[in-house]
């Protein structure tokens, strides 16, 4: 193999990150004929593997279940306990191998890609440096994703308080926990941990979950109220600091000050590229952000960057999602094969602008895909949005007694397609692959009408909204 330059290179790909998109990164490069070799100082799997995806949704489920049989006469007088935290945290290390990663690792040499353990750093075009070897790529890919960023609070980081890394890896749960932020982390964290038995505080800047439809925050709040959760909206701690006992105090600013055995900050993450010597080659860091739909950084014919560390969309399925356009449009300029990088095309990330999908694991789950009511709006465009009540649907009734929840569809009345969809309620989830097939496909709704939903299931929601778009709202 050889690089632009006509020189023999190591590999034709190098990618720094062996995360959930550094990992497909490379497998897509390797599926097409290249060769592949990632770096990786941490665990092979990277955060969503041991600290984030798998391990919260681990530590969720058992007090969701408990909760879903709490809902149903019969099955509420079976869950009359209250959870075995020592087993949901044994079932949570069983989920991240015990945060060891020689199954990930084996994975990649089945795969045919090289593993090269250490830090990567840029130091010249197509050269990564690993310890005290330097290594030349044709390609090379960053996904290095992103790291915690701590609001400018007094006394905050002295306080070590935790991060998402600590409050999913924790042999122990707290008898008390302070939340500061109110964001899909914080809320999940809340919910979990107010599940195995610590008394939660939540202190959020704004409304919860901010960025999706305003009622999604008030039904997610409600439910953290009614088990306990001591929930301020519009709150911003002052002053933290934590005393020699160990316990922590976080004042507010009108003087009031709360405490807890741990303090849990999920305020924001900044992309991971500390160290990774772009400042070598010229290249800014919010060149990462400016990557075209192939994840190649302008400026560039050689350099990628995908997940996290673009800030594109913060969300694994997606940084995979990219990794996949850019393995694919590494190996099509590679070998010479045409390359599909129009909209929709197989080397393009064009979901990323229109229909990213969101789940956030709380009970209830808040399932959204494309654009909010708030954010069409924002673009001009002329739009219907329709509203149902999900409670009121067969299925969910039977799903579960007092099911509540509701759900939106934001339609573009020029195209007559859907822009966007939210769902908040019990396990709806599930629901979210059609909508985002619908988002992404760009579905007539004409067409649409004909995909009828099973009875008696909790996706009769499609109907009723279809119904209020046709019917009931001025066309």
């Amino acid at each position: 193999m050889r690089d632009a330059a006509g020189n023999a290179a190591d590999f034709d790909v190098i990618v720094i990150g062996a995360g959930p998109a550094g990992e497909n990164a490379a497998d897509y490069a390797v599926k097409a004929g290249l060769s592949a070799a990632i770096v990786e100082s941490e665990l092979v799997g990277g955060e969503c593997s041991y600290w984030a995806c798998m391990p919260s949704k681990a530590l969720l489920r058992s007090g969701q279940a408990l909760d879903a049989a709490r809902r149903l006469p019969g099955a509420r007088q079976a869950a009359a306990g209250t959870l075995d935290v020592a087993a949901v945290l044994a079932r949570r290390d069983a989920f991240t191998s015990g945060w060891k990663d020689s199954g990930q690792v084996a994975w990649l040499d089945s795969a045919g890609i090289t593993l090269l353990r250490g830090h990567g750093r840029l130091t010249a075009p197509r050269t990564v440096q690993v310890g005290a070897q330097a290594y030349t790529a044709r390609a090379v890919v960053l996904a290095t994703g992103s790291v915690p960023v701590l609001p400018p609070i007094d006394g905050l980081a002295e306080a070590e308080p935790w991060g998402t890394r600590e409050a999913t890896s924790a042999r122990r749960v707290p008898p008390r926990l302070i939340v500061i932020g109110g964001g899909v982390a914080g809320t999940e964290m809340a919910f979990a941990y107010c599940s195995l038995g610590s008394r939660v505080t939540v202190l959020a800047r704004g409304r919860l979950l901010g960025n999706e439809e305003p009622y999604a925050g008030e039904l997610v709040a409600q439910a953290l109220r009614e088990r306990g959760v001591d929930l301020r909206t519009g709150t911003t701690p002052a002053r933290v600091d934590r005393g020699p006992d160990g316990v922590v105090g976080v004042q507010l600013a009108d003087g009031t000050v709360l405490q807890a055995e741990e303090l849990l900050v999920s305020t924001g993450r900044k992309p991971g590229i500390d160290g990774l010597g772009l400042e070598n080659l010229g290249i800014a860091a919010t060149a990462l952000r400016e990557v075209d739909d192939t994840l190649l950084v302008p400026g560039t014919d050689w350099l990628y960057a995908v997940g996290d560390v673009n800030s594109r969309a913060l969300l694994t399925h997606q940084g995979k999602y990219q990794a996949r356009a850019a393995g694919a449009a590494i190996a099509a300029r590679l070998t010479g094969r045409p390359l599909a990088a129009g909209p929709w095309g197989a080397h393009a990330a064009t979901a990323d602008h229109a229909a990213v999908p969101r789940v956030v694991f709380s009970d209830p789950q808040v399932a959204a895909v494309g654009l909010t009511e708030r954010q069409a709006r924002e673009q001009g465009l002329d739009i219907a949005v329709v509203e149902h009540d999900l409670g009121s649907v067969a299925g969910a009734s039977l799903h579960s007694d007092g099911y509540a929840g509701r759900a939106t569809l934001v339609i573009d009345r020029d195209r007559a397609v859907v822009l966007g969809a939210t769902f908040v309620g019990q396990d709806v989830s599930e629901l979210l692959h059609a909508a985002t097939v619908a988002v992404a496909g760009q579905v007539p709704l004409d067409r649409l009408w004909h995909a009828v939903p099973a009875y008696p299931t909790i996706s009769e929601i499609w109907l009723r909204l279809l119904e209020d778009y046709f019917y009931l709202q001025p066309l």
